[in-house]
């Protein structure tokens, strides 16, 4: 793996930033779940927060693009983390079940803060590494989540049985204040680069349409799009049907269910690990659209595999190994988008992208709660599988040849000295 861009100063201190947040939040979303249906006893009650985390998404996602676009990413990712602290504080007072209104408001507020910064990161970061680093600066932001989603969780079981939310509610909001402080250390204004001759929009319905003209217009972004919001509706699906599939299928319990996580995550890992040299060696679309192909192959597989067998490794080692194509895809997928999207434009266009995810997955989750007592579990998330298959050839098919790599034609941007 190139791990050049660690080298450059701002991006490290993205990357980490990145890292111990994110690691926070999977602490925070194992330990939420576990300490509402404990109060309440009620699976409704956790499908209320997992809702308002969602509304959130999409109320937001709807003009975050548009202020990004307008304000310094520097300074918005810096306040988003900062904002981030005081969302989740108000978990501390919840000790019964009558508050658990709070934990509502609270996944709301700190989903909606989430559409500011993800897309003024997805902005900002080409903006701290060398054109021809891009690519590799993207599989480590690739590498970062996967592992936070390795130690996050089995952190956030401990912390879940010892301190309970409070607990994990303070580790969260821990991570987001050392996030800020990095984030802070970032040299430079980051505004959007606005081209020669152009007046900046400042009315938010036109800019907004601006953004969604930006996706539609290019062949690529808007196959991105496709790829994305279809892909979704799988993860709405999956998301709700899980737990399911361990208990019932595969006849395990919470212990296994952890075990698989990791070992997507495992999988993801060794994606990103490889991912650099990987892209460097074949053109972005037909790698994405394989990656994608392959992972709803095994995919279909994994799902299918207690129709023939009970025994529960094989399923493990097929996590790993699905996490493979997840881990070199997405790093891929970003930068294609980075380079394909105009620098005062890819706030709006990642918020467009990011809110036809979210409804996506809102779908997906309806599909599985309405079918779900009527259709057996396997044959569901097969059609889960398949579907990642008909996005990864759909992709193929809207993106065409696309770029021959991912290296960007232009520089990268010089910031201007300023403070926070």
């Amino acid at each position: 793996m190139d791990l050049g861009p660690l080298r450059q100063r701002d991006f490290a201190l993205l990357f980490f930033a990145g890292l111990i947040s994110l690691t926070g939040n999977w602490v925070l979303g194992i330990a939420l779940p576990v300490a509402v249906l404990g109060l309440t006893g009620s699976p409704a009650a956790v499908a209320t927060v997992v809702a308002a985390s969602l509304l959130g998404t999409i109320a937001a996602s709807t003009v975050a693009g548009v202020y990004v676009d307008r304000w310094d990413r520097r300074r918005v990712v810096v306040v988003a983390n900062v904002l981030q602290v005081f969302a989740l504080l108000p978990l501390l007072l919840v000790d019964d079940a009558e508050r658990v209104w709070i934990v509502v408001a609270v996944a709301f507020t700190s989903q909606a803060l989430a559409q500011f910064f993800q897309p003024a990161e997805n902005a900002l970061l080409p903006r701290l590494v060398d054109a021809d680093r891009l690519p590799a600066a993207n599989a480590l932001n690739t590498l970062n989540n996967n592992l936070a989603r390795l130690v996050g969780p089995a952190l956030g079981g401990v912390i879940a049985v010892s301190s309970g939310l409070a607990g994990a509610a303070l580790v969260d909001a821990a991570t987001f204040a050392i996030a800020a402080a990095l984030c802070g250390l970032i040299r430079g204004t980051h505004r959007a680069v606005v081209e020669p001759g152009t007046e900046p929009e400042r009315h938010l319905v036109r800019e907004l349409a601006e953004g969604l003209r930006a996706v539609g217009r290019n062949r690529i972004v808007r196959a991105i799009f496709v790829i994305i919001a279809v892909s979704s509706v799988g993860e709405g699906m999956m998301g709700t049907l899980f737990a399911v599939y361990v208990t019932k299928a595969l006849h395990a319990g919470g212990r296994e269910l952890g075990w698989l996580m990791s070992a997507q995550a495992v999988g993801g890992i060794i994606g990103s690990l490889a991912a650099t040299r990987v892209t460097a060696r074949f053109r972005p679309v037909p790698l994405i659209a394989t990656c994608w192909t392959f992972f709803g192959v095994v995919d279909v597989v994994i799902f299918n595999y207690p129709r023939w067998d009970g025994a529960f490794w094989p399923v493990l080692a097929l996590f790993v190994v699905v996490g493979l194509p997840v881990g070199i895809h997405l790093g891929a997928i970003w930068t294609l988008f980075q380079i394909e999207t105009p620098d005062r434009l890819r706030g709006r266009a990642f918020s467009a992208i990011w809110m036809g995810a979210s409804i996506a997955s809102v779908i997906g989750a309806g599909i599985a709660g309405a079918l779900g007592d009527r259709v057996d579990v396997i044959t569901l998330l097969t059609v889960q599988g398949v579907g990642c298959v008909v996005a990864g050839l759909t992709f193929r098919w809207l993106a065409g040849p696309g770029p021959a790599s991912l290296v960007r034609a232009e520089p990268a941007a010089v910031p201007t000295q300023a403070a926070v």
